[in-house]
C-alpha cells in the first residue's frame, strides 16, 4: 500500500519550510522531534498548528517538516505557511478558509539591510555636543 504524501513549501524572514503531510492520527515532526521537544513556547505551537485548526483536519495527518534558517519564530512561520500549502493539495476547497484567516499569503516582511554610519538599519550612534 502507497503512502499518500502532500508537500508545501513555506518561507518567513529568512526561514525555509519543506513540509510533508501523510494520513496519520495527528503528530508533528520538526527536523526529527517532536513539535513540543523544538518550540519551547506554547504560542509558537499554536502558529504551526493554525492551519489545521482553521481547515478542521487537527487529528488527520501527520505533518513531518525540515526547517532551516533564521530563528524560532521564522521557522514557525515557515512551517505554518507549509502546512497551510500542503493542505491545499489534498482538497482545494479548503483555500477560502485558509485565505481569509491569512494563511496563504507569504510574509514578505524581512530585515532591513545596515547603512553605513549606523549602528543598525536606522540606529545612529548617540549625539554629543562636546
Amino acid at each position: 500500500m502507497a503512502l499518500v504524501n502532500y508537500y508545501g513549501t513555506g518561507r518567513r524572514k529568512t526561514s525555509v519550510a519543506r513540509v510533508r503531510l501523510v494520513p496519520g492520527e495527528g503528530n508533528i515532526v520538526i527536523n526529527g522531534r517532536p513539535l513540543d521537544q523544538y518550540f519551547g513556547l506554547k504560542t509558537l505551537e499554536l502558529i504551526i498548528k493554525q492551519p489545521l485548526n482553521v481547515t478542521g483536519t487537527i487529528g488527520k495527518y501527520d505533518v513531518l517538516a525540515k526547517v532551516a534558517g533564521g530563528g524560532t519564530t521564522g521557522q514557525a512561520g515557515a512551517i505554518r505557511h507549509g502546512i497551510a500549502r500542503a493542505l491545499l493539495k489534498v482538497d482545494q476547497e479548503y483555500r477560502p478558509s485558509l485565505k481569509k484567516a491569512g494563511l496563504l499569503t507569504r510574509d514578505p516582511r524581512e530585515k532591513e539591510r545596515r547603512k553605513y554610519g549606523l549602528k543598525k538599519a536606522r540606529k545612529a550612534s548617540q549625539f554629543s555636543k562636546r
